[in-house]
């Protein structure tokens, strides 16, 4: 009887062996799908005044950032040598901006836009004379693109100061981007732009954060209405467009840090909300004027000092992501 068990109890076990041998594998664990890194890009308009230069560099090189400076082309003419514009429509030397304030001043700039440059950031174009082009021609802004590479390309020579020996090779490739004054776009200019040689533009408003479409071999970004303050309302993620919701555009130095918390706040909800959905890229758009007692900036320096240094985030500029997309674009053609 013993025996007849210990055959019985083997059988079992080879019968439970065979079965475990023909049985399905374990499945292995479910692994989330990696998520892309939440992109940010933050620009800053006119780029006129160099201890902001010096500021957003240095902000840059703290968190890891390439920002995009949108450059009005008068800063980079002084007042002898402003009649070297003329923008369509207007007589020479005039601007709605100024110009740089002195030979000085304007050697001084170019100088922060070669550093900026040399530490990866992305110099785009503002046009020149900071003028509402929404009733240019085509003409009218091909014209005002010109005064753009001619003034850049020659400003050391426009000015009479010393030109450093890579300038001009620089100066002819850089400027692959452009935001119009006030974000005043119409078909013109979209018409213009890929013939100027640029490669996107950033002067649109969106709902909310979007992917940016190619349109035109012209990549088109937005600034996304976002919501802020104690009601929720939509406003446009610029500086500019906050100073009018918090002070109907008027200084009010003495409420700095409120209005400081309340930007801080909406930047913040709007990137949170991408980061925890659908990643798609953030836009924040800056002056370099530093309105309501630089509010606005130090709004910037807290939000990029928190996102921009995390590992799954990436502050890039508008140039870096275009050239990333085409770069995966043109791969995906020659795979197939």
């Amino acid at each position: 009887m013993l025996r007849s068990y210990r055959v019985l109890a083997y059988s079992l076990a080879s019968l439970a062996s065979v079965n475990a041998a023909l049985a399905d594998p374990p499945k292995p664990p479910a692994v989330s799908p990696a998520r892309p890194k939440q992109v940010v890009l933050i620009s800053f308009d006119a780029a006129r005044e160099v201890s902001q230069w010096q500021r957003s560099r240095a902000l840059a090189k703290r968190t890891g950032a390439h920002f995009t400076y949108f450059l009005s082309c008068v800063f980079l003419l002084s007042p002898e040598t402003r009649q070297e514009y003329t923008g369509p429509g207007k007589a020479a030397g005039k601007s709605n901006v100024g110009f740089g304030a002195s030979k000085e001043d304007v050697a001084d700039r170019l100088e922060q836009v070669r550093l900026a440059a040399a530490e990866g950031h992305d110099i785009g174009s503002h046009a020149c004379g900071h003028f509402d082009g929404k009733a240019w021609s085509k003409a009218d802004w091909l014209t005002e693109f010109a005064s753009v590479r001619r003034i850049f390309e020659n400003a050391y020579a426009i000015n009479g100061i010393p030109e450093p020996a890579d300038w001009r090779d620089f100066a002819h490739h850089a400027l692959v981007g452009f935001r119009a004054p006030y974000l005043s776009a119409d078909k013109a200019l979209y018409e213009a732009l890929p013939q100027a040689g640029f490669q996107y533009d950033a002067s649109g408003v969106s709902n909310g954060p979007t992917v940016p479409p190619t349109l035109n071999s012209t990549t088109r970004f937005a600034l996304p209405l976002i919501p802020e303050g104690p009601k929720a309302k939509p406003v446009v993620a610029m500086d500019y467009n906050l100073y009018v919701r918090h002070s109907d555009g008027t200084e009010k130095p003495a409420m700095a840090g409120e209005f400081t918390e309340r930007a801080y706040q909406a930047f913040r909800a709007a990137f949170d909300a991408e980061y925890n959905g659908k990643r798609r890229p953030l836009e924040l758009g800056f002056h370099f004027t530093l309105m309501n007692g630089g509010a606005y900036w130090d709004t910037l320096d807290r939000f990029a000092s928190e996102v921009c240094v995390r590992a799954d985030v990436e502050c890039i500029s508008f140039r870096d992501y275009v050239a990333r997309q085409r770069a995966g674009q043109a791969q995906a053609t020659v795979g197939g």
